[in-house]
């Protein structure tokens, strides 16, 4: 650890997300000042690595900047970070307003938009499924007279699954688009490709992905989150020709969106008619789900903390080690449960690493050396779930 003074770094969340991040940061010698809604007050927060907190009843971008601008006064901020999907682009201008080092509005779309992330990777010549801005009638008309149905008409700054919906016509599509009047110009329209959806979580130094682990979706976020379905993922077998390929394109797409340093999760989807691989999008954050638990058991990275670390030396002119990387299969399952406090006992194999603690959920993740082992384990916990302990409740509905 440097015995330069300590860094002030003030994280942004809207969400309760970021512990260790937030932990890490502390352990590297920082000060760690944490904005986030009032109404998260009495979460969990690590508040023995927290020097001070900020709170906001309402995001107003006007009255956080004068918030900010006030404790700048005693405060030298030396970087702000965004913990959260939702937070990226109000970070982002925060850093624009302060001339802060990082990413600004620009490089964060890339990050946050659907859009801007399918036009980027278009230019970059690299794979994404074709679509379409709902900017111009004649456009939408002559896309979906050239692209057959179905398709997916996407939020262009929703996170995961959110407000994603299935269109199934070019009639259905004129009516969804005249119930969004003047939101139209926040969505696009993208051809449905049935296929194996895959993440690849990572961890950028310099412009280059220095650790990355793929995964699959075992059921895509989209048909958890609207058939109410069991959630699951595992990583990729080591060295197989798919985890090549998508190690890979992940380099490629960081690389396209001019990522230099921190933690990044990226979606692509897999053809099921052809097996090329697409891109669907990216994330510069933590993956969510749990999904940052199953990388760490898989790979001992726990990426919240190698983030904070990343960005405390890439502050400090730092060189940045990461420690050293296993290579085990890991994977994860979570449902609803109809139990406010499920009783797991009876999944008593060894290679259970992990239990969710969170009330009327169910959820495990199992690592092991094979990764046919780590699927036999998730598709028998995956059947005694849905017999047992499986609740369901309708996706909301914040498409329109």
């Amino acid at each position: 650890m440097s015995n330069k003074r300590p860094l002030n770094f003030l994280c942004v969340t809207t969400y309760h997300k970021g512990a260790d991040f937030i932990k890490s940061c502390k352990a590297e010698g920082n000060n760690v000042y944490l904005l986030t809604k009032k109404k998260l007050e009495h979460e969990v927060w690590p508040w023995e690595a927290i020097d001070d907190v900020f709170y906001v009843e309402n995001w107003n971008q006007s009255d956080v900047t004068k918030g900010i601008a006030y404790k700048f006064r005693t405060i030298k901020f030396d970087r702000f970070v965004a913990l959260d999907d939702f937070d990226v682009e109000k970070v982002a201008l925060l850093r624009e307003h302060f001339r802060m080092p990082g990413m600004g509005r620009t490089t964060s779309h890339y990050f946050r938009d659907k859009l801007a992330m399918r036009a980027k990777a278009l230019v970059e010549g690299i794979n994404v499924p074709e679509f379409t801005a709902l900017f111009h009638d004649a456009d939408i008309n002559a896309y979906v007279d050239r692209i057959d149905p179905p398709w997916l008409l996407k939020p262009r700054l929703e996170a995961s699954a959110t407000g994603i919906r299935k269109v199934n016509s070019k009639e259905e599509l004129w009516q969804i688009i005249d119930v969004l009047k003047d939101e139209r110009d926040n969505y696009l329209v993208e051809k449905f490709a049935p296929g194996d959806v895959y993440h690849v979580d990572s961890l950028v130094v310099d412009s280059k992905v220095i650790f990355s682990r793929a995964s699959k979706y075992l059921d895509t976020p989209f048909e958890v989150a609207h058939g109410g379905g069991v959630f699951r993922s595992a990583t990729c077998k080591i060295g197989s020709k798919i985890e090549k390929a998508l190690t890979q394109m992940n380099i490629d797409v960081m690389t396209a969106f001019g990522m230099q340093f921190g933690a990044s999760h990226t979606e692509f989807i897999a053809s099921k008619e052809t097996g090329e691989l697409f891109f669907l999008e990216t994330s510069s954050r933590v993956g969510g789900a749990n999904l940052a638990e199953m990388v760490e058991f898989a790979s001992g990275i726990n990426l919240w903390g190698e983030w904070a670390r990343i960005e405390s030396a890439t502050l400090r002119k730092e060189t940045y080690t990461l420690p050293e990387v296993k290579n085990q299969h890991a994977g994860i399952v979570v449902s609803l449960s109809k139990f406010e406090h499920p009783d797991t006992s009876s999944f008593n194999d060894t290679e259970i690493v992990w239990r969710m603690d969170k009330k009327w959920h169910i959820g495990m993740i199992v690592v092991s050396d094979s990764s046919e082992r780590v699927m036999e384990l998730l598709d028998s916990y995956t059947q005694r779930i849905a017999t047992d302990f499986h609740a369901s409740i309708p996706a909301p509905d914040k498409s329109l």
